[in-house]
């Protein structure tokens, strides 16, 4: 996969998210704001796009996008209830549309047996609705399963504003 791969992606919904007037955060761990670099990347991206953040640690989900601290103890960051959370979190801070969150295990360590190296959780939400999320596990190196990642996560909300 290549840039040009994630500006396709990126144009088509940056062109469907204007036309239906509608704005997206990112809450992002492990690609390190990578989606919004994506995003950012489109010219014009300011009318939909407001802010993204990266919010890596524990600590930082917490303080900054409310994530439990008991959620993030019992299931761990990478998580569904985490990037649910974190979502909403995000959705809250922003005033945004949709949102986009992140977790994972890039890699080449920090993996567990529960939460295998290439494990990402992943969660989109339009403001007001169900969140839909979802657990992958990417193979390749640290790289490939952050660009795996953010593929999936560009990918995952051009088809919910589609089905607006």
């Amino acid at each position: 996969m290549n840039d040009k791969d994630f500006s396709k992606i990126t144009q088509e919904l940056g062109d469907i998210m204007i036309a239906k007037n509608l704005s997206v955060t990112t809450a992002e761990s492990c690609t390190g704001g990578w989606v919004s670099q994506e995003i950012t990347a489109i010219p014009g991206s300011s009318k939909w796009f407001g802010f993204g953040l990266v919010t890596y640690s524990n600590k930082a989900k917490n303080q900054v996008l409310n994530v439990a601290k008991d959620t993030l103890k019992r299931r761990g960051a990478v998580s569904i209830e985490v990037v649910e959370e974190m979502v909403s979190g995000a959705l809250d801070l922003s005033g945004a549309d949709i949102g986009i969150a992140i977790s994972g295990v890039a890699g080449p360590s920090g993996g567990s047996k529960r939460t295998p190296v290439g494990t990402v959780c992943m969660a989109w939400k339009i403001l007001g609705q169900e969140v839909i999320s979802i657990r992958e596990r990417f193979s390749g190196n640290r790289e490939e399963v952050r660009i795996k990642t953010v593929n999936r996560a560009l990918l995952g909300c051009l088809d919910l504003v589609k089905n607006l």
